[in-house]
C-alpha cells in the first residue's frame, strides 16, 4: 500500500472528523450613557459600595403613576392648631383696648365744638398757681324744636334773643394736695364789664359772647383763665338722658312757680327735663335765697353727674356709653386750644365734689340779692386761689 502526496507517498489515516469551526463574529462598540440619560449597561455588573460581594442589586423601582385627578382636591396634612396662651389673650385685649380708647379720643377731640374764647389783651392778669377753668351754662335754645322747648320748660328768650348765662362758675384745680375749688359767680352780680360800663355779669356774654365774658370775669376775679367749657339747654338735657338720668336727694318739694317743674323730695333718678329745672329753680319754696340757692343746687348737681359719668357703671354699659359719646360732641363747646385730656382733668378733679372733696362756695356776697360782692372776704378768696393755698373756712358760702 502506498501513500501519496510529497510526503514519500505515505498517506497518514483519516482521524475522526472535526467539527466544522464557528465563524468569527466582531464584538460591537458599546457606548457609556451621559450622565442622567437612563440606565448604564454596567450597572448589573458592578455592585454597589457597601454591599455583599455577589449579591445581586436590587431590581429598578417602576416610575411612581399619579392616580387619575377625579376632581377632588388633594388631601392635605392636617395643620397643627396654635394654642393661646393666657399672656397672648391678655395682650390681644389690651391692644384692642388701647386701640379703643384712642379710637373715641379721636372722635372726641375732632368732634367737640369750639370757640375761640381767651385771648390776650392789655391788662390781663398773669398766670399764677393751678389751673382755672371757666364753666357756663348757657340759656341757648339753638338747635331746639318748639316742641323741645315746651318738654324742657325752658321759658320766654326775652330781650337777649336767648343769649345770656343761667350758670356761670370758675374751677380751680391746684397744683399741690390742696383741695380744688368749685366757685359760683351768681349771674346777677354787679361787675364792670369791658366797654359796657358796670351791668350784670350774666350780660357779657349777650353783648360779647365767651369771649367778652371771659375777659370780664378776669377782670372781676383777677384770676387768669386757662380753660373755657360752655353747655347749653338742650346738651345738658340730653346728656342726662343718655346715661339714664342722675341719681339726687331731694330735701323738699320743689315746686317752680316760673316754669312749672315739679320735683317731689326723696331720693330719686332725675331725667334731663327734671335735672334742667332743678339747676335753673329759683322761684320756689325750696329756694328761699333765690339765686344763692340755685347755683348751689348747681354744685350738687354737677358733683352727681361727673361722679356717675365717670363711674364703672356708664363707662363700661355700652347702653349708656354710646349715647353719652353721641351726644357728647353736640352738647359741649370748649376753647379752640383746650384739649380732651384737659377735660378728663377737670372730671377727675371734680368727682370729689359729692365727697367732700372739692371746696364748693358762692363768691361771698353782702345779701341775698347776690348782685354786689364783699370785697374783704372776697379777695382773700380769690388770693387763695392765685397761691394755691387752702380757702379759708369764714369765706366759703354754702
Amino acid at each position: 500500500m502506498t501513500y501519496g502526496g510529497d510526503d514519500g507517498g505515505r498517506r497518514m489515516p483519516p482521524g475522526p472528523p472535526q467539527p466544522p469551526a464557528r465563524p468569527r463574529q466582531q464584538q460591537r462598540a458599546q457606548m457609556l450613557p451621559l450622565p442622567g440619560r437612563g440606565q448604564s449597561p454596567y450597572d448589573s455588573r458592578t455592585r454597589p459600595m457597601g454591599g455583599v460581594r455577589g449579591e445581586a442589586p436590587p431590581p429598578p423601582q417602576p416610575p411612581r403613576r399619579e392616580p387619575p385627578d377625579q376632581g377632588y382636591p388633594p388631601p392635605q396634612r392636617p395643620r397643627r392648631r396654635r394654642r393661646w396662651s393666657v399672656g397672648k389673650v391678655l395682650l390681644t385685649l389690651l391692644v384692642v383696648f388701647v386701640l379703643f380708647l384712642g379710637a373715641v379720643w379721636a372722635y372726641l377731640e375732632f368732634s367737640i365744638n369750639r370757640v375761640d374764647a381767651l385771648a390776650d389783651y392789655s391788662g390781663r392778669p398773669v398766670a399764677a398757681s393751678g389751673t382755672n377753668w371757666l364753666i357756663v351754662g348757657s340759656d341757648s335754645r339753638e338747635g331746639l324744636s318748639a316742641e323741645d322747648e315746651e318738654r324742657l320748660a325752658t321759658g320766654d328768650v326775652g330781650e337777649a334773643g336767648g343769649k345770656r348765662t343761667d350758670t356761670i362758675m370758675v374751677a380751680h384745680i391746684p397744683d399741690n394736695s390742696t383741695k380744688p375749688t368749685l366757685l359760683s359767680l351768681p349771674r346777677d352780680s354787679q361787675v364792670k364789664i369791658p366797654g359796657h360800663g358796670t351791668s350784670k355779669i350774666n350780660a357779657a356774654f349777650a353783648l360779647g359772647g365767651p369771649k367778652l365774658l371771659a375777659q370780664t370775669v378776669e377782670g372781676a376775679t383777677g384770676l387768669r383763665i386757662d380753660h373755657y367749657a360752655e353747655i347749653g339747654f338742650g346738651g345738658f338735657a340730653n346728656i342726662v338722658d343718655a346715661i339714664g338720668g342722675v341719681d339726687m336727694c331731694i330735701e323738699k318739694d320743689m315746686n317752680d312757680t316760673m316754669t312749672g317743674i315739679d320735683i317731689k323730695a326723696g331720693c330719686q333718678k332725675l331725667d334731663g327735663r327734671q335735672a334742667l329745672g332743678f339747676v335753673r329753680m329759683r322761684h320756689s319754696d325750696a329756694t328761699p335765697r333765690s339765686d344763692l340757692d340755685r347755683v348751689a343746687n348747681q354744685r350738687k348737681f354737677i358733683g352727681a353727674l361727673v361722679s356717675q359719668i365717670a363711674s364703672p357703671g356708664t363707662l363700661l354699659n355700652p347702653f349708656d356709653f354710646f349715647p353719652l359719646l353721641s351726644s357728647a360732641p353736640d352738647a359741649l363747646t370748649m376753647d379752640t386750644g383746650d384739649h380732651v385730656h384737659n377735660l378728663v382733668g377737670l372730671a377727675l378733679a371734680m368727682r370729689g365734689i359729692s365727697s367732700d372733696g372739692v371746696n364748693t362756695t358762692t363768691v361771698p356776697v353782702t345779701d341775698a340779692s347776690a348782685e354786689h360782692w364783699d370785697k374783704t372776704k372776697s379777695k382773700q378768696l380769690f388770693d387763695a386761689l392765685k397761691g394755691d393755698t387752702e380757702v379759708p373756712s369764714s369765706v366759703l358760702v354754702k
